[in-house]
């Protein structure tokens, strides 16, 4: 179970939506009414307030550092904040709501548990309401909460809380979105965010935090099978290398997902080759068993060619190595993606050439469907497949977020300009208006 600070359950979770819709806001409140906010900090929000004529504290400023979103009152960064209650501990990453900053919204939604998408109660779904939830859908986000925000401006209508709820589950099921969760909130004045709020008598249901406090986290690496992608190969050196460690040779990294014992029979991938596991350690302790999360160095019954990028798997369901991937991506790069480009992609601590082979489609946000299309432009999320120079173990990212993310990597600069979510070509026979596959 993950821990931080001494508390149980560590809980990653991302905010999105539309441009002005009370993100930032809505984090600040949630620091300052936990109390994770330092004295200090407050007392500059405080005065920043002041200096701009508002008669109380502006707690957006707690998340909106950068000068540029300061002056502007946009986010246009991830902003990444830790806060903690009784029960559980959050990694928080406050993503961007302008169009031009959705790569930000991937990164901040890629290793997260759940996202809170904040809706303006008096504008209902907009195009960036649609391109958060086709980035959940995608990621495969385990938990989707919808915060419909400013219902004080609406006179904290039940009717509108409903119309608008109606509305983003809709879409949100059409992209397979299917657990979306609504929660009316008013971040302006705290009402449902920390504390339930007397002046919403027909909602019956748990406070924003109050929810997040009671969802799971992911179970993505407590299901499947083992899978260890190898970091750093382990030999002693110099004085270190004394009889006792001559021959010990470890293969360090972070268990991905599944379980693993001494004796189990395992594969290396890509190579393919087969042996047992004879040995656990994390540093000096030695251990029988290990499960995902924990960092460890294993050893191998064989004397086998096992580098950096390699992946440990367990023999009875480990992946097939391929060279033709199939996938979706989410295109994060200015100059636009067409057949025949050529990238590195990166799949763990493995990097290989690849060349895009075609372009399948753009998910068109207003219609929610694939329709064809020649090239990708930033911010599109479209369906391509690759051709790889070296085999890479990818997996179904359906049925591992963490076996089957990937990223593509311009060759020339190092920036990265996608990510990748691969599919299995069975997962690709869809009708129009399904989306991406749940």
């Amino acid at each position: 179970m993950s821990k931080l600070h001494g508390t149980t359950t560590l809980l990653r979770l991302a905010t999105a939506g539309s441009v002005d819709d009370g993100k930032s806001t809505l984090v600040g409140r949630l620091l300052h009414d936990t109390k994770s906010v330092l004295t200090d900090q407050l007392a500059a929000v405080e005065q920043v307030s002041r200096d701009r004529g508002l008669g109380a504290a502006d707690l957006a400023l707690l998340t909106d550092g950068l000068r540029a979103e300061r002056e502007q009152g946009i986010t246009i960064d991830v902003a990444y904040r830790y806060f903690a209650t009784a029960t559980r501990s959050f990694v928080l990453a406050d993503c961007p709501g302008h169009v031009q900053y959705t790569r930000n919204t991937v990164t901040g939604s890629s290793t997260a548990d759940v996202i809170v998408l904040l809706v303006d109660a008096r504008k209902g779904v907009l195009e960036q309401t649609r391109r958060h939830l086709a980035v959940a859908a995608l990621l495969r986000v385990p938990h989707v909460v919808i915060a419909v925000n400013k219902i004080d401006l609406v006179a904290f209508s039940e009717d509108a809380f409903r119309a608008v709820e109606a509305d983003v589950q809709q879409v949100a099921g059409d992209l397979g979105v299917t657990d979306a969760l609504a929660v009316p909130v008013s971040a302006l004045d705290g009402d449902n965010v920390v504390e339930r709020s007397p002046r919403t008598p027909w909602y019956d249901g748990p406070s924003l935090l109050e929810l997040l406090e009671t969802l799971p986290p992911s179970d993505d690496g407590s299901v499947g099978g083992f899978r260890l992608p190898v970091q750093l190969v382990i030999r002693p050196q110099g004085a270190a290398r004394d009889e006792a460690h001559r021959d010990y040779r470890g293969y360090a990294g972070q268990v991905a997902s599944g379980a693993l014992r001494i004796g189990d029979e395992v594969v290396v991938l890509p190579a393919g080759l087969r042996t047992r596991i004879t040995g656990i350690a994390v540093g000096e302790r030695r251990l029988e068993g290990a499960v995902a999360g924990q960092s460890v160095a294993v050893e191998l019954a064989d004397d086998l060619d096992v580098s950096r990028g390699d992946v440990i798997a367990t023999a009875a369901d480990a992946p097939r190595p391929t060279r033709d991937v199939e996938a979706y991506v989410c295109w994060l790069g200015d100059i636009a993606l067409r057949p025949g480009a050529r990238l590195l992609l990166k799949h763990g601590a493995r990097t290989v050439q690849a060349i895009v082979r075609t372009v399948a489609g753009r998910l068109d946000l207003d219609d929610l469907y694939l329709v064809p299309a020649e090239s990708l432009s930033l911010n599109d999320i479209g369906r391509i497949t690759l051709r790889l120079a070296l085999p890479v173990p990818v997996e179904d990212y359906a049925v591992s977020r963490r076996g089957g993310a990937f990223l593509l990597v311009d060759a020339h600069d190092g920036r990265t300009v996608a990510a990748g979510m691969a599919t299995t070509p069975a997962a690709e026979a869809r009708e129009p208006g399904q989306g991406p596959s749940s």
